[in-house]
């Protein structure tokens, strides 16, 4: 069984009938690439590799006379059973919630109120330059409903995290005052060493 997404995705593309391999990375570009970013060709070919393996692709050669060989790829019927099972199965976090945003926000507060500040300012900065970005090219992508929905759903999540790291300030304060007033840490010589140098 398949337990990696982009395998998943790839057994979802041949639905749409037999390809190669640069049309399934086209196409899978052009549907989830403003969000997901671009497909290596050589990762696709391995995805490829052990989908055949597993028994849920077929690989067929088609000659052709002005070109070099086309390898086709086509959905098997336990492919299809496959992308299937995948594809209307509710999807369930298993990392948890392990973001570095969380250990910085940490790192800050332990430093004092100065560093949470500073820290929370250029998150937020951050936070409104990516914002821009989606919008404009959410503006640009209107015509296909599964870009526009997946630039929704980032344009939802980082006005999220915006929100997360303008509240971050109130809701640490006590950690970050806490650690403006703590003594720094000192080394002390043990007092057996301090005895027997006296």
């Amino acid at each position: 069984m398949c337990t990696l997404p982009l395998h998943h995705a790839v057994l979802a593309l041949l639905t749409e009938g037999e390809s190669h391999g640069y049309e399934l990375k086209g196409r899978f570009e052009d549907a989830i690439g403003p969000q997901w970013g671009g497909l290596n060709i050589g990762h696709l070919y391995q995805i490829l590799d052990r989908l055949v393996r597993d028994g849920f692709v077929t690989r067929s050669q088609v000659t052709q006379s002005d070109r070099p060989d086309k390898t086709l790829y086509r959905l098997t019927p336990a492919g299809q059973e496959e992308v299937r099972d995948w594809a209307t199965t509710a999807w369930v976090r298993t990392g948890g919630f392990r973001d570095e945003l969380f250990l910085k926000l940490f790192g800050a507060s332990a430093l004092g109120t100065d560093a949470l500040d500073t820290f929370v300012e250029a998150q937020r900065a951050t936070y409104l330059a990516e914002l821009a970005g989606l919008s404009r090219l959410r503006r640009t992508h209107t015509d296909d409903p599964l870009v526009t929905l997946l630039l929704d759903a980032a344009i939802a999540h980082t006005k999220a995290d915006l929100g997360l790291v303008e509240g971050a300030i109130d809701r640490l304060a006590p950690l970050a005052t806490a650690a403006d007033s703590a003594e720094p840490c000192q080394d002390h010589e043990p007092p057996s060493l301090r005895e027997a140098s006296g």
